[in-house]
């Protein structure tokens, strides 16, 4: 069923396009450069000095996602007035670590924030090593979300470890300029989709002492089982739609586990929306959940700038 899903969803129609290399109902496009944009290191990313996949651009019809990133970045995207909240928010765009779903939790997310006055950064963080014609990576999906006998399993935790000290690198950058970038050091929160929450998480719960840790989370339909926290977690923000194929069987242990620390929790479990709702309208309830997000911020004081913050 699910392959089902991902082939009607690949197979949207697209438009040919001379010179794009098309099958399986995605596209090879361009990479998008953007203006501003951070390499994350100088030089090859640690642990990726060999890595050999080149970076691959698809377009499924209906947004881009990027495949084989061996070069994480960051791009910083501005409230028009820097002052207005004086708030920050890491942007963490899922893809089950095979991809980066740029379009729709990266790009919109970041401009969706900056037009409510806070500082955004979209991370482009590195993925697991996949075929990089569309046929190819289509196939690689398949055994992904409907291994057949005989197919080699693909185990997505192994795009964890990278992810997350991506997002720490992310992390310490945004803080440490700060005020370049004209908002609060104590008010940079982390938000993630899918795979972008499960980083998120292995951020927020890295052993080490010295780690950078954001200020608040938003939890974007990511798994939900319980797991060890340390002892002051941040504020987390939860989203979920009841019909989400992948996670909504596993109960609720990972609010749980957040209410038993006593830190602040807020959940919503949405009657409907799927997985991967991000930026899409679909006429549906989990549409609400980024104004509902605003309004956590708002209520824990995130949007509203410290005496002395906003210049005269």
């Amino acid at each position: 069923m699910r392959t089902r899903i991902l082939s009607l969803m690949i197979g949207a129609a697209i438009a040919a396009t001379p010179g794009i290399t098309q099958e399986a109902g995605m596209t090879i496009v361009p990479a998008q450069i953007d203006e501003g944009v951070i390499e994350l290191y100088d030089g090859a990313a640690p642990g990726s000095e060999n890595a050999t996949q080149t970076e691959t651009w698809f377009d499924i019809g209906t947004e881009r996602w990027i495949s084989n990133v061996t070069v994480p970045t960051l791009l910083p995207v501005l409230p028009e007035d820097p002052d207005a909240t004086r708030a920050a928010v890491l942007v963490v765009p899922g893809g089950g670590f095979q991809f980066v779903s740029i379009d729709n939790e990266g790009y919109p997310i970041a401009d969706w924030l900056a037009d409510r006055g806070v500082a955004a950064f979209v991370l482009k963080y590195r993925v697991m090593a996949a075929p990089e014609d569309p046929a190819g990576f289509l196939a690689h999906m398949s055994r992904l979300f409907d291994p057949q006998p005989g197919d080699e399993p693909i185990d997505v935790t192994e795009g964890i470890p990278f992810a997350v000290a991506d997002a720490q690198a992310a992390l310490s950058l945004i803080r440490n300029n700060a005020e370049a970038w004209g908002y609060d050091a104590d008010k940079l929160g982390m938000i993630g989709f899918s795979a972008g929450a499960m980083t998120t998480l292995g951020v927020v719960t890295a052993d080490s002492q010295t780690a950078p840790k954001p200020d608040f989370i938003g939890y974007i339909y990511g798994p939900m089982l319980a797991v060890d926290l340390p002892q002051d977690p941040p504020p987390m923000f939860n989203a979920l739609a009841a019909d989400d194929p992948l996670f909504n069987t596993q109960g609720f242990g990972l609010v749980e586990a957040w209410q038993a620390t006593g830190a602040p929790v807020e959940f919503h479990y949405y009657q409907n929306g799927g997985h991967g709702f991000g930026s899409y309208k679909r006429g549906v309830t989990a549409d609400l959940w980024f104004d509902q997000f605003v309004a956590w911020m708002d209520t824990r004081g995130l949007l509203t700038p410290a005496e002395g913050d906003r210049a005269d």
